[in-house]
């Protein structure tokens, strides 16, 4: 993603089900940067994965071998489409907001962006209209209950 007239790099890393663990943006695509991106997922949650999928990129399988030695490391073509694919959504919120401002504000908005829109579209093609619709009804109360928002009438 290009920031005043800069290229930035949007690492991003998904779980199984398509849900965005973690986000970083990078100026680099480096061995450095995938290692301060591994760290920080680590951190976040708190557990090492059993295996990680990756593009081609030889940085990850360097950095992986210092900071996750233990996982399995799969790079095939076809093998990232889920990381891939979560990148839409934020392609479209970049094109509402006219481009991001700042490496930043661009930063802490996917931060929270990704969280947020997985809470609120629940995987509809795996649920029939009733659930999802009840999904979407228990996931809209939660939400105000934790934003201490007073209860739909």
């Amino acid at each position: 993603m290009t920031i005043k007239k800069q290229q930035y790099y949007l690492w991003r890393a998904v779980d199984s089900e398509g849900n965005v663990l973690e986000v970083l943006l990078q100026r680099h695509r480096d061995m450095k940067a995938a290692k301060r991106f591994f760290r920080k997922l680590l951190k976040k949650q708190g557990f090492v994965p059993r295996v990680i999928v990756t593009d081609k990129l030889k940085s990850y399988e360097a950095a992986k071998k210092q900071v996750m030695k233990n996982v399995e490391h799969r790079a095939h073509k076809g093998l990232n489409n889920r990381a891939e694919n979560s990148h839409q959504p934020t392609r479209v919120r970049e094109r509402r907001m006219r481009r991001f401002k700042s490496p930043g504000q661009a930063q802490r908005l996917l931060s929270a962006f990704g969280p947020i829109r997985d809470h609120f579209h629940p995987k509809q093609h795996q649920l029939t209209a009733t659930r999802y619709r009840q999904e979407l009804r228990q996931r809209s109360q939660d939400w105000r209950e934790v934003a201490c928002l007073k209860p739909a009438a």
